[in-house]
């Protein structure tokens, strides 16, 4: 009975009752509060050797949670640019030189049909090219013929270089279509929507300075220098070569400088030029285009030079305003057309009454010559 009777040892870290020990040490002396004991094990006051209390059962620790859902990629919109990139078609350097191969060879069959269908109606296109010469010697007191100087002349000009010149006017429309798909593959999705507006404003604007150079701009010129010598003892002999390669000449130079606008209005397209840099370098293109204008002229003299001058300079502007709706319908702009239209019927009204007033009541003529007005 003495183990029974025997005081149990406290267990190491246990608190001690002071009164099972007899008495022992007083309260509050070398005993440590559960606060105490927990804030001093988690700082290492407590020596390794002491037992931890007794713990509880074993906690049990939660699955971890499971992984969010994947959710599927949104389909937030492309960026602008990468969805115009994936608008123009990809070829390689080969496929490029392939493409430039087939679109020739097919601009060439359509002159050549061209060709074939001029080819039966030349004579009437050597009648309809000599009848400026013709007018402008009758109007001298010249007969209106033109010379054969080699035997093979006449053949080489009226079956050969004037249904090649008048084949190029009537197929112009497919040659630019042949250039368009030509570049199309370079072109974003919007800008292929241009195919039908080029090639009619090309083709009808390179006809359109043909017919300004024909009626206009080759019979003032050849006006003007078959009378210079007329009075002076000179007699104008016009050889068939010599007058067919300046009415050549002419009608193709005229006819490309009428192709400006549309140069403009690409080199806007492609943010090589700009309407306020061509406005501001307007002085130079002036020049330049006077210089042209000077190489074209069949004649060296102020009046011929302005003839050809002034509707290239006014088809610079108009290329330039091209451009600015261009820039306008790139930047999500319109244009105020309503009021444009409003004052140009205006101002053309005003014309019209000015013009009307000067015949009815002052009597004046217009004509098609200096001074173009007279009594």
């Amino acid at each position: 009975m003495a183990d029974a009777n025997q005081e149990q040892e406290p267990r190491p870290g246990e608190p001690q009752d002071p009164e099972s020990t007899g008495g022992g040490q007083p309260e509050g002396e070398g005993r440590l509060t559960p606060e105490q004991y927990a804030a001093e094990y988690e700082s290492g006051a407590v020596a390794d050797d002491v037992a931890e209390p007794a713990a509880g059962p074993p906690a049990v620790t939660p699955p971890p949670p499971d992984p969010p859902a994947l959710s599927p990629p949104s389909s937030a919109p492309e960026p602008e640019d990468d969805a115009e990139d994936e608008g123009m078609l990809r070829m390689s350097f080969m496929e490029h030189l392939e493409e430039l191969r087939l679109r020739i060879i097919r601009a060439l069959g359509g002159i050549a049909a061209a060709f074939a269908v001029c080819i039966f109606y030349s004579n009437e296109i050597w009648n309809a090219v000599r009848m400026p010469a013709a007018t402008a010697l009758k109007q001298l007191g010249l007969p209106g013929e033109l010379a054969q100087i080699t035997p093979t002349e006449a053949f080489s000009i009226i079956w050969i270089k004037l249904p090649v010149l008048a084949a190029l006017f009537l197929a112009s429309p497919w040659v630019l279509y042949q250039v368009w798909a030509f570049i199309a593959p370079g072109l974003y999705k919007k800008e292929r929507r241009l195919a039908a507006p080029f090639i009619l404003t090309t083709a009808g604007l390179f006809i359109l300075g043909g017919c300004f150079a024909y009626f206009v701009a080759f019979r003032f010129g050849l006006r003007f220098l078959l009378g210079i010598g007329v009075d002076i003892g000179v007699r104008p002999i016009i050889s068939m070569t010599e007058y067919t390669d300046l009415f050549i000449n002419v009608m193709l130079g005229v006819g490309l400088v009428f192709e400006l606008p549309v140069l403009i209005f690409f080199l806007t397209l492609l943010r090589i030029a700009s309407p306020r840099f061509l406005m501001r370098h307007s002085r130079y293109a002036i020049l330049l285009i006077v210089v042209g204008a000077a190489i074209i002229t069949p004649t060296p003299d102020v009046y011929n030079l302005t003839i050809f001058a002034v509707p290239m300079i006014l088809l610079y502007f108009i290329g330039v305003f091209a451009s600015y709706l261009l820039v306008l319908n790139r930047e999500g702009r319109r244009f105020p057309w309503g009021k444009v239209l409003l004052w140009t019927a205006v101002v053309v009204a005003l014309i019209a009454a000015a013009g009307y007033m000067a015949m009815s009541v002052y009597h004046l003529k217009f004509l098609m010559n200096w001074p173009f007005i007279t009594r």
